[in-house]
């Protein structure tokens, strides 16, 4: 039997913007990604707790990592993607606005620098910002720029 893949779930806010829509993407925290940017954003994710469902989820971890539960609607599933590590995510659309200024993110704790047995804290997301789809899909991990497109293809639809 292998191993369970490790899971998580999250959120993509949307909004209307004037050249189509725009998503909100948090840039990951700490000292490896400091100096990125291309391919150093996500959807505020995390892994969920025993017993919890996908989309409880990712409303708590919206909530945790941006400081602010997240919008009341209706969210549209966008399915799943695998990221290179392996890490499944589960994706939720939700309508909304976040003011990027208001950002309270928890935090994570690492030795840093390696080996100097120092850990200090770091936010989870350093900060947020708004984007336009093509260039959410230039600065979100490789993986989730798959859930920009099945945004776009279910606004369409809709």
């Amino acid at each position: 039997m292998s191993p369970a893949r490790p899971a998580s779930a999250g959120i993509l806010l949307f909004r209307s913007g004037p050249d189509g829509p725009e998503v909100l993407l948090g840039h990951m925290g700490g000292p490896l990604w400091a100096k990125r940017d291309e391919r150093a954003w996500t959807i505020p994710k995390g892994e969920p707790l025993p017993g919890e469902s996908l989309l409880d989820t990712a409303r708590r971890e919206f909530a945790e990592e941006l400081g602010s539960p997240p919008p009341d609607g209706e969210p549209i599933e966008l399915g799943q993607v695998r990221q290179s590590g392996g890490k499944v995510v589960t994706a939720f659309a939700l309508a909304g606005d976040f003011d990027p200024d208001t950002l309270r993110s928890n935090t994570f704790e690492m030795v840093w620098p390696p080996r100097s047995g120092r850990v200090l804290q770091f936010p989870e997301l350093d900060r947020v910002a708004w984007f336009g789809v093509p260039t959410a899909a230039a600065k979100v991990v490789t993986a989730q720029q798959e859930l920009l497109e099945r945004l776009v293809s279910r606004l369409r639809a809709a």
